[in-house]
């Protein structure tokens, strides 16, 4: 077994949403990310004077930890980090800041926002142009969505997988997100709608790859201790990984059977007192559709290439779904494609809820566990393991 002394000592006590859109008008990231703050506080039952720590994500919209700081009010901070996209980052700081006695009580906000780069109708609202384009991708950069598609063209080629695989997931990221009032995309989708959608780069989609949104996630994380004298059930934080290999570029990846999805599920499975026959829910990162089929492959729900045959073989058709064993909700909340590309947090927010037993008409009957598996193949591959106290 691998060390992991921070096991079930750490909870998740507040969670907050301003939902997601694909526009939240001329709101900054700083006014969402405070919003959502203000009500994961108050899901807390804390005030601004119990905060003591602070995280934020290194986008390049979104506001720093000193500008939260000033924007609530917060005072006397003792932790405060930037981390890097997609948010097994930031929770994992969070969880080993608390535990270290770095901070008592900690906050993440994590706003997300379309930039020029990502929705052509953010390129042409000048308001959004003064947070800057981002990076220049030019066609022969195997970067981002060109990676990811060069990939899914490589899983086709070695497993004669075929695009319907693909649409599985999309059309049950868009069911569960009928049920998802937080989501941007409910209207629900079949696969006919899937295979009618415009070509991005082949062989993904428009519906392959996840919904650049406007609007924030916050968290409050403290003390297992503590969390019992709060309002709400805590969520203990059970095990978590981070996953890299040395050749972890788009382009310099040898194969899909060594990268950091391999790392993140033998760490996890070492630190863990249950797997996968002991998950009640899973949230398996859906930035683009091949990622979801190598973590449902990975993580061991079925063996390589089989991704597409197990979600048909899981397929409940009364909610147009995957329902693994009949009985674990894949993504319930609609994931990145469907509610918004949260870059995770999302997925930990709908596993509190589930895990509280407050998801409402989503709610997983005796949901208990979750793996939340996030990120892609390259360098920012994570898992983290939630149970109910």
């Amino acid at each position: 077994m691998a060390r992991n002394p921070v096991k079930d000592q750490v909870a998740i006590v507040g969670v907050g949403s301003t939902g997601f859109s694909r526009s939240a008008g001329e709101r900054s990231p700083l006014s969402l990310a405070a919003e959502a703050a203000t009500k994961a506080i108050l899901d807390a039952g804390l005030t601004a004077a119990d905060i003591d720590g602070i995280s934020a994500p290194a986008e390049s919209a979104s506001p720093a930890p000193n500008q939260v700081a000033f924007a609530l009010g917060l005072d006397g901070i003792t932790h405060y980090m930037r981390t890097q996209s997609v948010f097994g980052f930031a929770l994992i700081d969070a969880v080993n800041a608390v535990f270290s006695g770095s901070c008592d009580t900690l906050l993440i906000t994590y706003p997300v926002y379309r930039l020029p780069w990502n929705s052509r109708s953010a390129a042409n609202d000048p308001f959004r142009a003064r947070f800057g384009v981002g990076a220049v991708r030019v066609p022969e950069t195997v970067t981002a969505a060109v990676g990811y598609t060069a990939w899914a063209s490589r899983y086709i080629h070695e497993y004669g997988a075929t695009r319907e695989h693909f649409g599985h997931v999309a059309i049950n990221a868009r069911s569960n997100a009928a049920g998802n009032p937080l989501a941007a995309s409910r209207v629900p989708i079949t696969m006919k709608d899937y295979l009618a959608a415009r070509m991005i780069r082949e062989p993904l989609c428009m519906l392959d790859m996840d919904l650049p949104v406007d609007g924030a996630d916050a968290f409050v994380v403290t003390t297992a201790e503590r969390a019992k004298d709060l309002p709400h059930s805590p969520v203990l934080v059970h095990a978590t990984s981070l996953g890299l290999v040395q050749k972890n570029v788009e382009d310099q990846l040898p194969d899909l059977s060594h990268h950091g999805q391999h790392v993140v599920i033998r760490n996890l499975k070492e630190k863990s007192d249950f797997w996968i026959d002991g998950v009640d829910l899973f949230f398996p990162y859906d930035g683009f559709t091949i990622i979801t089929l190598a973590w449902l492959e990975n993580a061991g729900w079925c063996g390589p290439g089989e991704a597409g045959p197990f979600m048909e073989a899981n397929w409940e058709a009364a909610g147009n779904r995957i329902m693994i064993n009949g009985r674990v909700p894949v993504n319930p909340h609609g994931g990145g494609l469907s509610e918004g590309a949260t870059r995770g947090a999302g997925y930990v927010r709908e596993a509190v809820h589930q895990l509280r037993g407050t998801a409402g008409p989503r709610q997983a009957p005796g949901a208990r566990t979750a793996l939340i598996t996030c990120g892609g193949f390259f360098f920012n591959s994570q898992g983290i393991m939630l149970r109910a106290a």
